[in-house]
């Protein structure tokens, strides 16, 4: 039995899909989401300051089961975590909390009404805010690979979302088939 695990994780890893397999999986909200002051337009300054291309926020709620995937299978592998922190800021906002939030405008809400002024209908919401505070980008509904979100990331730092949509990039960027 273990001889058939060693010689499928080699197997694996000539077809690069040992990464994955052997990767440990560390909390998302220690490793993929940065402490939330509770502060989007200070943060804005502190991602402006330490050269980051944008502010992620995933809309969440508890429960949803999207939401749990998402940080269990994707926010939780480390390679993204290094990714998405390199380049983003990135904040878990509660659809549902009463916690107060300042958004990038100044104005004071709770993470609920913020939530409802930026036109959340589901979880989980992802939005990237460029470093003047405009959204960008908008994905709703989950990401259900690591891959696809690594990609996800790549779109807005390279600043791809500019000219085209997140779908087009993807088609561009995936290997074809039997290549």
């Amino acid at each position: 039995m273990i001889r058939n695990l060693a010689l499928l994780l080699m197997l694996c890893g000539l077809f690069g899909a040992a990464p994955a397999l052997a990767a440990e999986a560390r909390d998302p909200y220690t490793h993929f989401f940065n402490p939330n002051t509770g502060d989007l337009k200070d943060e804005l300054a502190d991602a402006k300051s330490a050269g980051k291309t944008a502010v992620f926020l995933m809309f969440e709620q508890e429960g949803c089961p999207g939401c749990i995937h998402m940080k269990t299978h994707v926010l939780s592998h480390p390679e993204v975590q290094k990714f998405y922190r390199s380049r983003f800021l990135n904040f878990a906002i509660d659809i549902h909390s009463s916690v107060p939030l300042t958004d990038f405008a100044g104005r004071g809400h709770t993470e609920k009404s913020y939530a409802q002024s930026a036109r959340v209908k589901g979880t989980p919401t992802l939005v990237f805010h460029d470093l003047a505070g405009n959204e960008v980008v908008r994905i709703v509904g989950t990401i259900r690979e690591a891959d696809e979100f690594l990609l996800l990331g790549e779109f807005v730092a390279s600043g791809a979302y500019k000219t085209r949509k997140f779908a087009e990039f993807k088609q561009h960027r995936r290997p074809e088939k039997g290549s």
